[in-house]
């Protein structure tokens, strides 16, 4: 049982273990404190190795192909930050590549960490310091804004050149998607409550 400060009236209250699926309220203003879903931990899991997989093909597959004059091209995420690079636009080469490469892939290595390391409670105390990277890391991650990004650059260009998209950036979109979908699944207080505390001996 914890004590916890209701984010909506801050009433001080002592909230209980939660069975599966089970969900506490504020008896004040009715907000929802605390849930317990049931396997939160296997879902997040397998979404964020789905995300790995996902994240490895968009960084590998070609982002999209341009024709124009009876010439091809097509570019990787980090074949595109790289030319960026060798055109000598550093500042925007490295933001593209800490934020569509290194930032996510952090962030899918972090709390793949976590997640397997919290399989059997009580997990190491390090597992606290993953998921406060991770949480870190997430921010960052900003696929979502390459890939408006692209469509903007898409809609510009298409009069002068013709645009095949490529599987990377169908992976980019899936990407997306992933990343929602384990904010949404995945619940930090579950893998706080797994964490073995070296002052106390015992699960919190």
């Amino acid at each position: 049982m914890e004590t916890v400060a209701c984010p909506d009236c801050d009433l001080l209250q002592r909230v209980p273990e939660l069975p599966p699926g089970g969900k506490a309220s504020c008896p004040r203003c009715a907000n929802t404190l605390a849930t317990q879903p049931t396997d939160s931990l296997d879902r997040a899991l397998a979404l964020t190795l789905t995300a790995a997989i996902v994240f490895i093909v968009a960084n590998t597959s070609p982002l999209m192909g341009l024709s124009a004059v009876g010439r091809h091209a097509s570019t990787t995420i980090i074949g595109g930050a790289y030319q960026m690079w060798l055109q000598g636009q550093d500042v925007t080469a490295m933001i593209v590549a800490f934020c569509a490469v290194i930032a996510p892939g952090s962030y899918i290595l972090f709390m793949l960490t976590v997640l397997i390391a919290v399989r059997r409670p009580p997990a190491p105390q390090w597992v606290g310091e993953m998921l406060r990277w991770a949480h870190s890391m997430q921010p960052w991650s900003m696929s979502e804004v390459m890939m408006l990004g692209i469509l903007v650059a898409l809609i510009k260009i298409a009069e002068l050149a013709t645009v095949e998209p490529g599987i990377g950036m169908y992976a980019v979109g899936g990407l997306i998607v992933l990343f929602a979908a384990i904010m949404v699944t995945f619940h930090p207080r579950e893998v706080w409550t797994r964490v073995k505390w070296a002052d106390s001996g015992r699960v919190e």
